[in-house]
């Protein structure tokens, strides 16, 4: 009865659905709550509301697409645990010659390799790897890391099981057609335009930022500023700071004392020590962490310290404050991070350059470098801090052997099983991730933790989002609004909806960007008179086609840190590959999928 109700031409179902998705687009843009919270959300208030029936409502996570997500979590662990990424990056960049060259080898295998892998596993395993390459070719990392992950991106296309959206416009395709799309569909289009992508960066590499790398600024100043704390047994308490040798020590020299009532004085060498100061040192941060051993200080991460607290074995390692991370305008100082984690932090970099004040002090913004004093690997868990930092020197470095061999050919002939139609997607991906098992190519745990369950419910809730808009009508109501203003020609209506569907997923996931337009797409093509297939693989390529915001995508995320790239760097290279991807995809869709009309 309520939904009889028609405002403005849509029902009270129709509108809940267009405030709800205006509500998600404004949390996800503005606050930092979780996604897969906001979906989930979202999907039990459509429920709630009476816009979706319960099975509606909750179907999205027993969606054959969203299973399928699931399952190449536990193929990608199986290849990822046998070397096969280490030893595609270790044989195939080689030392190319000049800027274009390099380009050219970076960016086709990571295309590649993201055709079939998480496209955030490859530029993860890449970051450290480019950094390193680029000082031995004498190139910026600047300018080869946004290359890195546009290519992610653009590989990611090539097949259904690339990229998420591709896996979720594909199945709802399926459920409304009763047909399947091929796995590799998508191949010719997503090559073509990684093509053009490619000789893009080359010609536009002058719009690549030139950017000093942010842990430039850890390997080249000698000037850091390191907190130390007077534990209550030190032998040094009442001296001076002259006498006790700390005004000038090797490798820097003390620039400030905070007395344990929090006044902070310039340091002078008269000044008494006292239990429980805080040092402030500048210099170089390899042999000031010696006055631990030399003078008997700590690191400065709880008030009180006793010498039986510090570990000898600690290390120096780097992270980057991701986006959405709960670090983000806060100072390390106002929180008891360090000591939930065990981790010191002695410096903080931004845009290439150390920030000159006492790192806890610093109130940390998004891309930040940050150095800590950690314990030894084995005892940080990166995972839980994953949502706050990111640290790129992964300590899992699996042996490259046969079983290497054996995961590649479990992964070929899942592709080429359904490429063949012998077998749909989703038998072919549980074969596989059975045979990873069997094949102790990964372990049952590692399988486990490999499934990102945040990605997933994320997934699902853009399937039931994508649902609501169909069956509301909202779907209908705008294709025939798109084509009142772009007429009847189905070129113009696809190329409308793809230059819309590719500016949106500069702001919301690629996924729920998918989820979104594909029954807009769909009913365009329908009331155009023509088959909705071509619309269907224009639209996996322009919501994967994420290029001028660092939000715009994960992998752009990933990057931004190390690249020391700022915001308007990504748009001033990314609002014209926009457009020339759209161009090369409109194309290229329309020449291996001519437009036929509906019989």
């Amino acid at each position: 009865m309520m939904d009889s109700l028609v405002f403005w031409g849509f029902s009270l179902h129709a509108w809940i659905t267009i405030v709800l998705v205006l509500g998600m687009f404004t949390i996800l843009l503005f606050t930092k709550l979780r996604a897969d919270l906001v979906f989930v959300g979202s999907a039990s208030i459509l429920y709630l509301t009476g816009v979706l029936s319960e099975q509606e409502a909750f179907s999205g996570i027993s969606s054959n697409s969203v299973i399928v997500i699931g399952v190449l979590f536990v193929v990608v662990a199986g290849l990822t645990h046998t070397g096969v990424l280490q030893w595609i990056v270790r044989n195939l960049l080689g030392q190319p010659e000049g800027y274009s060259k390099a380009v050219i080898r970076l960016m086709l295998p990571v295309a590649a390799l993201s055709s079939f892998l998480s496209n955030t596993t490859v530029v993860t395993l890449f970051v450290d790897i480019v950094k390193m390459w680029s000082k031995k070719l004498g190139i910026s990392p600047s300018k080869l890391l946004i290359p890195l992950s546009y290519a992610s991106g653009m590989g990611g296309v090539c097949t259904l099981i690339g990229t998420p959206p591709n896996l979720i416009i594909s199945g709802l395709y399926a459920e409304r057609t009763g047909e399947s799309i091929n796995v590799l569909a998508t191949a010719v289009p997503g090559i073509f335009c990684l093509a053009v992508g490619v000789l893009s960066i080359i010609a536009l590499r002058r719009l690549l930022p030139n950017r000093t790398a942010p842990e430039s600024a850890f390997e080249a100043t000698s000037d850091y500023t390191l907190e130390m704390l007077v534990p209550s047994d030190n032998p040094h308490i009442g001296q001076t700071v002259g006498d006790a040798g700390l005004m000038e020590v090797s490798g820097g020299r003390l620039i400030e004392i905070v007395h344990f009532d929090e006044i902070v004085t310039t340091a002078i060498a008269d000044e008494p020590i006292m239990g429980g100061d805080r040092l402030v040192f500048a210099g170089r941060i390899d042999e000031l962490l010696d006055l631990k051993k030399s003078h008997g200080l700590v690191n400065a991460d709880h008030h009180v310290f006793t010498m039986s607290e510090i570990d000898r074995n600690r290390q120096l390692r780097t992270a980057y404050v991701t986006f959405g991370s709960p670090l983000i305008g806060t100072a390390i100082g106002d929180s008891n991070f360090e000591h939930l984690n065990n981790m010191v932090l002695v410096a903080v970099a931004r845009r290439g350059e150390r920030i000159q004040e006492s790192p806890h002090k610093v109130v940390l913004q998004a891309g930040d470098t940050l150095l800590f004093d950690c314990p030894p690997r084995m005892k940080i868990n990166t995972e839980r801090l994953s949502s706050q930092l990111h640290f790129f020197d992964s300590p899992e470095l699996p042996n490259i052997g046969y079983k290497t061999l054996l995961s590649s050919a479990v992964m070929i002939a899942m592709v080429i099983l359904s490429a063949l139609g012998v077998l749909p997607l989703l038998q072919c991906a549980l074969l596989a991730a059975a045979a990873m098992l069997l094949l102790n190519c990964c372990t049952p745990d590692q399988a486990m933790k490999s499934v990102n369950w945040d990605i997933l419910l994320v997934f699902a809730g853009s399937v039931v989002l994508g649902m609501a808009i169909q069956k509301t009508g909202i779907a209908e109501r705008m294709a025939y609004g798109i084509l009142d203003v772009c007429g009847t020609n189905p070129l113009v209506v696809m190329t409308a909806i793809c230059l819309v569907g590719t500016f949106v997923t500069e702001f919301i996931s690629n996924t729920a960007a998918g989820a979104m337009f594909f029954p807009i797409m769909y009913e365009a093509a329908e009331k155009l008179g023509y088959e909705p297939y071509p619309f269907m693989i224009a639209l996996m390529i322009s919501v994967s086609s994420s290029f001028a915001t660092p939000i715009g995508s994960p992998t752009h995320m990933l990057v931004y840190g190390p690249g020391g790239y700022r915001f308007s760097d990504f748009m001033r290279i990314g609002l014209l590959m926009n457009l020339i991807i759209l161009a090369a995809n409109i194309l290229i869709v329309n020449l291996v999928y001519p437009l036929t009309p509906l019989p």
